[in-house]
């Protein structure tokens, strides 16, 4: 008992007494709500490293039943379950039940980073290569000639430290990871903390924090493939897609930007208005050939917006189940990726294989190459500044994409 409480009671004041009484009295409503929250987060041991390391994977539940677990191994949501229209629960993100499948050297050869949080930096640098303050800096080309995803090891392939907790806006996870000077060739010391947090409006806040002690590029982003009728379901070809992107960054054969800045219109790449998927995915376009289908960042239209400020940035939906899924981000890009090189040689939880084009992913991003690309916005991450990033996952179900 705390010195101030055992103080009172020795006092025998009978006004404090009861003060005291009702403080430590819990009600039986009050011992159910407490209940609830604690049944809302759980933890439980999901494998261990071939290090011996444990990897754990916690759950969280709104109070509409929505449920996500995530791993502190690359930061992975494995799971991800919402209601249809009917609000009937599936699991609309594409993942494995086990650490074993996430190690697997068929997974490593595939390499799809399910669900995975991704740094140090996203997406693809030119060459492996870059150049900072007068210094050149090389990294693993994991990409045929190019840098992908933070390389070899990336922070898809580390343990995070990780703390669940419980705020005002919901529940969820607080991930952090440091890493060290040269790691995968970057410069500088990286502290990073990427939060998770589950909120009773059925949306997903992605936060992004970072610290370096030199001047390093930056551009973390969130992996999730998804599939709105249900992750081991066919392919993602009749989800109706809007980008609210004018325009996007051409790429060449080896999906580097080319440095323009391409209007959509009248291309593929124009989701200014909702399309499904799969309309023009097979046109005869070189972009597309390049990609093998959709694999571009869109330049979002944030001219009204200011720096920092959330804007809508993508909206899907799903006929079947009804299932929508909107994308709001503080980024100044989106990677849309249509899983064109899923080939079916990993099987998902429902035990139904990964065929070619049963998940995407939007990838919330600075552009690709930036640190190649002068006129692109900046991914220089300086000593004496934060990096901070914010992406919102909203999900629901209606009978339209306009309801």
């Amino acid at each position: 008992m705390p010195l101030m409480y055992s103080q009172v009671l020795r006092s025998g004041s009978p006004l404090l007494l009861s003060a005291i009484a009702a403080m430590l009295m819990v009600s039986p409503a009050q011992a159910q709500n407490d209940s609830e929250t604690a049944d809302s987060i759980q933890t439980s041991v999901f494998g261990h490293l071939p290090d011996g390391r444990q990897v754990d994977v916690y759950q969280f539940t709104n109070s509409n039943g929505v449920e996500l677990r995530v791993i502190n191994y690359g930061g992975i949501i494995v799971s991800l379950k919402t209601p249809n229209v009917a609000g009937e629960f599936d699991d609309i993100v594409l993942g494995f039940d086990s650490l074993e499948a996430y190690l697997s050297e068929e997974y490593r050869q595939a390499n799809p980073y399910f669900g995975a949080i991704i740094g140090r930096y996203g997406n693809r640098i030119a060459g492996g290569q870059f150049s900072l303050n007068g210094d050149t800096y090389s990294l693993a080309t994991n990409d045929g000639s190019n840098h992908l995803h933070g390389g070899d090891q990336g922070f898809d392939k580390v343990l995070w430290q990780a703390e669940p907790f419980e705020n005002d806006e919901g529940t969820g996870l607080v991930l952090r990871y440091t890493s060290e000077d040269g790691e995968e060739g970057y410069p500088g010391k990286l502290e990073t903390e990427v939060t998770y947090t589950l909120t009773d409006n059925d949306e997903l806040m992605v936060d992004y924090r970072a610290v370096t002690d030199k001047a390093t590029p930056v551009n973390l982003t969130q992996h999730s493939y998804f599939n709105l009728k249900g992750e081991g379901s066919d392919s993602i070809l009749d989800h109706q897609l809007m980008i609210n992107a004018s325009a996007f960054t051409p790429v060449n054969e080896s999906l580097i930007p080319t440095g323009e800045i391409r209007s959509v219109e009248g291309t593929p790449f124009d989701f200014t208005q909702a399309t499904a998927i799969g309309e023009r995915i097979e046109q005869d376009n070189e972009q597309l050939d390049f990609g093998g289908g959709y694999d571009h960042n869109f330049v979002l239209n944030r001219e009204e917006a200011a720096q920092g400020e959330l804007v809508l940035a993508a909206k899907v939906w799903e006929p079947q189940s009804g299932r929508m899924l909107e994308v709001s981000t503080t980024e100044p890009g989106i990677q849309f990726y249509s899983g064109n090189f899923l080939d079916g040689s990993l099987t998902g939880k429902q035990g139904q294989a990964y065929e070619h084009r049963s998940g995407f992913a939007l990838e919330t991003q600075h552009y690709p190459d930036s640190p190649n690309q002068e006129a692109f916005p900046s991914t220089i991450l300086e000593p004496d500044e934060t990096y901070r990033s914010r992406t919102v996952y909203r999900f629901s179900a209606q009978q339209d994409f306009d309801s």
